[in-house]
C-alpha cells in the first residue's frame, strides 16, 4: 500500500488536519497516510526539518513525504517536490527541504501554474492532490518543470579542530533533553582518547550509553539514535535545571596524548 507521511505545524485542535487527509483520500481512498507531527513548533522551519530528517529513512523507499509549513508566507517562492535518497517530498519553496540532506536532490520539480491554485489553504487544496497522484504512480514531472536550485535556509553548523568540538544545542525534546549537533563520526575521528565535555557550569569526562546508565538527577551525554549527542538529566528537565535552550554552546575539549 502506498505511503504519504504528514508533518506540519498545524496542532491537533482545529480541522486542518483531517481536511488535508480527507482531500488526499478523495483522491485515492486505498493510499495509507501516516502522521510524523503536527505539534511542530508554529513556523519553525528548523524544527520541521530536524524531525522529519530523523525519521523518513525508516519508511520504505518511494514513500511520499508532505511537509507543510509556511506555505502561505510571502517567503514561499512556489511549491516544488524533491526526490532524496529514494523518498519523494513536497513542500513549499522556502527553505525547508533544503535542510533535509547536506547532499542536493537529484530531481526538483516546481509545480506549474496548471496545479496550482490561489488559495488560503495551499497544503490541501495544492499540495495534498498531487501528494495522493504521485503516491498512486504518477510522476513529480507530470506536475511541472526542472528546478536548478532549491532555496535554500543555512542551518547552525559545529566547528572542529585537533583540539575541540564547538556544537550547539539545536532542539530541546519533550523530557527537556538537548540534542546538539555534534554528529558521532567526527568526534569518533578526532578523539584521542581523553576528553572533556562542557555544558553550561557541567562537565563530564565520559559518555554513556543510555539514560539511565547515570542515577536520577545526574547529568548523560550520550550519542543517540540519529548519531547526535544529546545531553540532559536522568529523570529532569536538563533544560531548565541546566539553563541551557536552543542554540547554548556545547563545548568538548581533547586532551592530547603525551609523547
Amino acid at each position: 500500500m502506498a505511503l504519504i507521511t504528514f508533518t506540519s505545524d498545524f496542532g491537533l485542535g482545529d480541522f486542518y488536519v483531517p481536511a488535508v487527509k480527507a482531500r488526499i483520500l478523495s483522491i485515492n481512498p486505498q493510499l495509507n497516510v501516516v502522521d510524523i507531527s503536527h505539534q511542530i513548533d508554529p513556523y519553525d522551519l528548523a524544527h520541521a526539518a530536524f524531525v522529519l530528517k530523523s525519521v523518513y529513512k525508516e519508511f520504505p523507499k518511494g514513500t511520499v513525504h508532505l511537509l507543510a509549513m509556511n506555505s502561505t508566507s510571502a517567503n514561499t517562492d512556489g511549491y516544488v517536490g524533491i526526490k532524496l535518497d529514494e523518498h519523494i517530498f513536497l513542500g513549499p519553496n522556502n527553505g525547508v527541504l533544503s535542510l533535509l540532506s547536506d547532499v542536493d536532490p537529484g530531481i526538483v520539480v516546481r509545480f506549474s501554474e496548471a496545479h496550482v491554485r490561489a488559495s488560503t489553504f495551499p497544503v490541501k487544496d495544492v499540495l495534498a492532490p498531487i501528494a495522493a497522484k504521485v503516491a498512486s504512480g504518477m510522476d513529480l514531472h507530470d506536475f511541472g518543470s526542472p528546478l536548478p536550485q532549491l532555496k535554500k535556509m543555512i542551518p547552525r553548523q559545529f566547528k572542529a579542530s585537533r583540539k575541540q568540538i564547538i556544537g550547539h544545542v539545536i532542539r530541546v525534546d519533550n523530557y527537556g533533553n538537548l540534542i546538539t549537533n555534534i554528529t558521532r563520526d567526527v568526534f569518533e575521528k578526532l578523539n584521542p582518547g581523553k576528553f572533556s565535555l562542557e555544558f553550561g557550569r557541567e562537565s563530564l569526562q565520559t559518555l554513556h550509553q543510555t539514560y539511565d546508565n547515570v542515577e536520577a538527577g545526574d547529568c548523560f551525554a550520550f550519542f543517540n539514535s540519529v548519531d547526535l549527542l544529546e545531553i540532559g538529566i536522568n529523570q529532569g528537565h536538563g533544560a531548565d535545571l541546566l539553563g541551557l535552550r536552543h542554540d547554548s554552546p556545547v563545548f568538548i575539549h581533547f586532551d592530547s596524548p603525551t609523547a
